[in-house]
């Protein structure tokens, strides 16, 4: 019994557990009363079933749904994934998207894989409203107006144009030979590119479908049209594989040449196999950057292991690709809007077949954002934005990475942004180590050899282009100083040339035909003293020039003087006459205005002022001034303006005297119009442009004469029009300095200088050689490498200057002098205002008193005032000096008068009668009198004074002078 009870208490609990397992596998599916079941979210899938990489993209679209819900166990959705079968084709894309839209109704679709089935497939999900979620799609036209629903959860083709762009500026390559997929995926690069700045030299499109012997016609097609030996490529994995063993076949793997590869998102079975790196040793590749995580390293061992097992035979010992991440991604990011969205249903559609959550379902999906397996997912303008990408160099043991892009630190050693700037080292094809390319990508020509510079054969101004013959190695010996500057720029350019001078023996004709060689592909540049003009141009491209601009004449001068009667006039120009003769005047005028109420020698007559005014002002010319200064401020404005005249003078003296003693050159012609009046003949140098452009300033073609050397220039103009000679030699402007440096004495450039653009070097149209030597020709002017060679080829500046002296005294110009007037004009100035602003403030009182009463006019006040301030300033020392020396004077005076003219009561001995008779309101009248009365007549300053003094003298006079009467005494004050 105890055994019975033992054995039933040691089954009843392996019994009960039995029991509950029963009832939880029979019972545990079915929902507990009140609990709601997740709510299916149907997504379409359209994969390539039957291929590895569609295999294992359908393994990683699975895992990610099912990691999600393991990280989120109680969503109220459940994603079930619905997969379609597409082989790359577009019609079966069609079909399957079709069938997913209408009879499974899903809420979205992901893939398919290829970009082409990605573009027809967007059509149908937005004509349905079912958003697209494309993985794979790197090219197709995101804002295209007829695909809204369509978002790309992949990095975009179009992003890899700035790396690009900064890898070729960090070598100063400006030109690169484009090389891409004729699809919609390889050509999606190409607006990208040039809105970036790269200067696309050539595009070389590539069918999808290319043989290997069509690859070989396009590359040494491309290697003889282009001197450009930096290449961009944006293929496809496969297209590229081939495309660069191809390329190493036909030699263009080797030293001297540049391949920088876009690799957007490789599939695995993309991979490089030992052959292909073989083939791409050198290439460097610009491709999204995927940050290792600890997250991504679970999902590769788990992914492999799965992979391992679902796929029969399968050798999966790598991991994941990028297409492979990506698409993990984008179902995490489904399964996560459909979570936010709470979608309630299955995509029910209306009778038009428009989903009706679609539009919801699209807009949580681009508010998605999280850290996915390749990096930060998140979406603006329906684009995934990548933060960075890798650029790997090929070598010979795989892939090394070489530097990173990102839009805040551009390239730089690592990821971090504390990150060294720059590329760590990169061996390019046919190198070993790393070498500066910028002196190899130019290297050879478009037939693959040196480049042909062609060289004018100049028979005189040897300077700037000679050619002659090597006795030792009997070859062409090519100097000068074009070619000087030609070998400096291409050594500083950023693309220097490997190239050889060739003669070109009929430029002598015309520079016309020597310029011609290169359209006609007989030479790869034109190097020498060639003029750019605009009918040049239209067949080939200049360079920025690098000579001075313009053309003129020189013709022959005369020894002479000037023998004119005004000739004393010569040395100052008008302007300069004209300003001092106003400052002659308005500094008389000034000291005039100072000295007139204080000092007796500014005042007499309007005429005698007015003569004063210029008397004293010219006559510091000589300084033979002699009026006494009472007032500072006068004195002020005459210490400066004596030495503004003494500069006048002494310069006046100077340019006169070097006039008269120096021996003046006359040019015997200075107007083209005169040339062309008389029918002179001029001359022009050989291979010139200038023959038509005399032409067409109306001379005769008859007039025209031919030369080649400065000496033949010099004896034509020796000699005249009328002896055998020219009366003027047409050049440009370098070649008339040559020829004076040469000639000092006897010969003069005159007239108008003619605009042209100077000499520039010729390259073919489109050369992307043109704008690196233009920059290096500036770099050049900039520095002092250009004068060194100028200096060499045509000798120092200056070194004729003698003849410039020679040319005669230029007159002196008012500008010369404007700084010394504007000084004495100031200061007269301000001394004119601080006078008349002091008589204002003493004689406030007086000039209120003075002005009209009532609603006067302001001329009348205006007439006030001017009328007191020609009066007497008695209160001045030198009005009271005379007062005080003349009393005496006075009275004898007056004495003698009255023995003469005893009718007058002025005759009276008494000074009373004296003082009254001087004491009149008009200063002319008073001018009359002797000075001792004046001084008199001024000391009265007020009518009541002077009716006091009356009263004095009416008493006197009746006291002592009874045979006037009163009658004679009214009389008197009437």
């Amino acid at each position: 019994m105890m055994r019975r009870m033992e054995t039933l208490l040691v089954t009843l609990p392996t019994s009960l557990l039995l029991f509950c397992f029963l009832l939880f596998v029979l019972f545990g599916h079915l929902p507990a009363a009140g609990i709601e079941l997740p709510v299916p979210v149907r997504v379409g899938v359209i994969i390539n079933l039957a291929s590895a990489t569609g295999k294992r993209l359908q393994t990683s679209i699975r895992m990610a749904v099912e990691d999600y819900y393991s990280m989120h166990p109680n969503s109220s959705t459940r994603v079930e994934l619905h997969f379609r079968h597409s082989p790359g084709d577009a019609i079966a894309a069609i079909s399957a998207a079709e069938e997913l839209v209408t009879d499974a109704q899903v809420h979205a679709v992901i893939g398919p894989e290829t970009p082409a089935e990605a573009e027809f497939v967007a059509t149908v999900g937005s004509r349905a409203h079912v958003p697209v979620l494309s993985y794979s799609s790197t090219a197709t036209p995101i804002s295209a107006p007829g695909t809204p629903f369509l978002v790309r959860t992949c990095a975009d083709d179009s992003f890899l144009a700035e790396p690009i762009a900064d890898i070729l500026g960090r070598f100063a390559w400006r030109g690169a030979v484009l090389v891409h997929e004729d699809s919609s995926t390889g050509t999606g690069i190409v607006p990208a590119l040039v809105d970036v700045g790269v200067a696309i030299d050539c595009r070389v499109a590539l069918p999808v479908e290319a043989s290997d012997d069509h690859l070989d016609a396009v590359l040494y097609r491309t290697m003889s049209k282009t001197t450009t030996r930096v290449f961009v490529t944006n293929l496809s994995p496969s297209m590229a594989r081939r495309m660069f063993r191809r390329a190493k076949k036909a030699g263009m793997m080797s030293e001297g040449y540049v391949w920088i590869a876009t690799a957007g998102g490789q599939g695995d079975e993309d991979r490089l196999s030992a052959d292909d790196i073989d083939a791409m040793q050198g290439v460097v590749i610009v491709r999204p950057h995927v940050r290792p995580t600890i997250q991504a390293n679970n999902f590769a061992a788990r992914f492999t292991a799965r992979l391992s097992k679902e796929v029969a035979g399968s050798q999966e010992i790598h991991g994941p690709s990028l297409p492979l991440l990506w698409a993990y991604d984008t179902a995490w990011a489904v399964a996560a809007a459909a979570e936010a969205a709470e979608i309630s249903g299955p995509a029910a559609t209306s009778s038009t077949g428009v989903s009706a959550a679609g539009e919801t379902l699209l807009k949580v999906v681009l508010d998605t954002a999280f850290d996915g397996l390749a990096g930060k997912f998140r979406l603006m303008d329906r684009q995934l934005q990548m933060p960075a990408y890798e650029i790997v160099n090929v070598v010979a043991d795989g892939m090394r990475t070489v530097g990173f892009w990102t839009e805040h630190s551009r390239i730089s050693h690592d990821i971090t942004p504390s990150s060294r700037k720059g590329l760590k080292q990169i061996i390019w094809p046919g190198e070993q180590l790393e070498q500066s390319r910028a002196s190899k990508v130019w290297a050879v020509s478009p037939n693959g050899r040196e480049l042909v510079v062609a060289v004018p054969v100049k028979h005189g101004f040897n300077q700037f282009v000679d050619v002659s013959d090597d006795s030792i190695t009997g070859r062409p010996r090519i100097t000068g100083y074009c070619i000087d500057v030609f070998d400096a720029v291409t050594k500083a350019s950023p693309s220097p040339v490997s190239y050889q001078y060739v003669p070109f023996n009929a430029s002598s004709d015309s520079y016309d035909q020597l310029v011609r060689l290169v359209p006609q592909q007989k030479a790869d540049v034109v190097v020498g003293d060639v003029t750019i003009t605009s009918s040049r141009m239209g067949e080939v491209d200049y360079t920025m020039p690098f000579t001075e601009s313009g053309w003129s004449m020189v013709v022959a001068v005369q020894t002479g003087r000037s023998t004119s009667m005004f000739f004393f006039l010569k040395p100052l120009t008008a302007s300069l006459w004209l300003a001092s003769f106003a400052f002659f005047v308005f500094t008389g005028f000034v000291v005039w205005v100072i000295e007139h109420r204080i000092n007796p020698e500014f005042r007499g007559t309007p005429l005698q002022q007015l003569g004063l005014i210029f008397y004293y002002a010219f006559s510091t010319l000589v300084f033979a001034h002699r009026e006494k200064l009472e007032s500072n401020l006068s004195r002020f404005v005459v210490i400066i303006w004596v030495f503004v005249v003494l500069i006048l003078t002494s310069s006046y003296t100077a340019s006169l005297t070097s006039m008269l003693t120096v021996q003046q050159l006359e040019p015997m012609v200075t107007d083209v119009k005169e040339l062309i009046r008389r029918g002179d003949y001029v001359g022009y140098q050989e291979g010139s442009f200038m023959p038509s452009e005399l032409k067409k300033m109306n001379f005769d073609e008859s007039k025209l004469r031919v030369y080649s050397t400065p000496e033949q220039y010099a004896e034509a103009l020796s000699k005249g029009s009328s002896n055998g000679g020219v009366a003027a030699i047409f050049d440009e402007i370098p070649y008339l300095k040559l020829f004076l440096s040469q000639y000092c004495d006897g010969y003069a450039m005159v007239g108008p200088i003619y605009k042209d653009a100077g000499f520039g070097f010729v390259f073919p149209k489109g050369s992307p050689m043109t704008p690196d030597v233009s920059r290096a020709i500036v770099s050049l002017t900039e520095g002092d490498d250009m004068a060194l060679i100028e200096r060499k080829w045509f000798g120092d500046p200056g070194a004729c200057d003698s003849q410039g002296s020679s040319m005669g005294t230029s007159s002196l110009s008012f500008w010369s002098f404007s700084g010394l007037f504007l000084v004495t004009g100031v200061a007269s100035g301000l001394m004119l205002v601080v006078n008349l602003a002091t008589f204002v403030y003493r004689e406030r009182r007086e000039l209120s008193a003075a002005e009209p009463g009532g609603r006067s006019m302001s001329l009348r006040r205006l007439r006030a005032w001017l009328q007191h301030y020609d009066r007497k300033d008695t209160r001045s020392p030198s009005f009271k000096q005379w007062k005080n020396d003349g009393s005496a004077r006075d009275g004898v005076e007056a004495e003698e008068t009255g023995a003469t003219k005893g009718e007058s009561i002025c005759d009276s001995t008494t000074p009373a009668a004296r003082s009254l008779c001087g004491s009149g309101d008009s200063d002319i009248a008073a001018a009359a009198s002797s000075p001792g009365e004046e001084v008199a007549n001024s000391a009265s300053t007020s009518f009541e004074q002077r009716m006091e003094e009356a009263a004095v003298l009416s008493k006197e006079i009746q006291a002592t002078s009874a045979p006037y009467g009163e009658a004679s005494l009214k009389s008197l004050f009437n």
